[in-house]
């Protein structure tokens, strides 16, 4: 039995339900997110509240029963309050801008990196800290390891894009061994 299952999903008077077939459209404003169960579990929608139900005693049934709820309140907590992810350049001359939806990174290449942001993620640069935000958890995750994989940080100075909360365990150079 999913413990994660089992809990309603609430989302408030402000984000709009609806269901098509297996398909469960939340709206707030201008953002729209679709959520497809493929059929893999029965959900109800009660006032403010939706819920998920076990389609059948299968194992991928009852898998998918607290996978679904998971990714409706990722969905209804991103519309609600927003998600946002820091990274944090290290480095001599490191350095990164904002032009529009694209984002100019100088990472010790012989040239720019210049990342266009998807649609629903914003950034925005303070000194050397990189701000993600949007209201799509698994699209902003994504950005931010594409954006980290550029130059991600290495172990004997710490130069790199890291994460804000990520500690990076350090190595002692060559004359540690004597």
């Amino acid at each position: 039995m999913s413990r994660i299952g089992k809990k309603p999903v609430d989302f408030g008077a402000n984000i709009k339900v609806s269901t098509n077939g297996d398909i469960i459209t939340f709206v707030a404003g201008k953002n729209s997110v679709d959520l497809d169960t493929k059929g893999n579990v029965n959900f109800s929608i009660d006032g403010t509240v939706l819920t998920f139900a076990v389609k059948s005693e299968a194992k991928e049934h009852r898998a998918f029963w607290g996978t679904y709820r998971a990714l409706a309140q990722n969905i209804v907590t991103g519309l609600t309050d927003g998600y946002s992810k820091q990274l944090e350049i290290n480095g001599v001359g490191y350095r990164a801008a904002v032009q529009g939806k694209i984002l100019n990174l100088q990472l010790g290449f012989s040239h720019d990196i210049n990342y266009e942001l998807p649609e629903g993620v914003s950034a925005e640069v303070v000194k050397n800290v990189i701000t993600l935000k949007s209201h799509d958890k698994q699209k902003l995750g994504q950005v931010a390891a594409e954006v980290r994989s550029f130059r991600p940080p290495e172990p004997y100075k710490g130069k790199g894009v890291k994460y804000m909360e990520e500690h990076i365990v350090r190595k002692a150079g060559k004359t540690a061994s004597k």
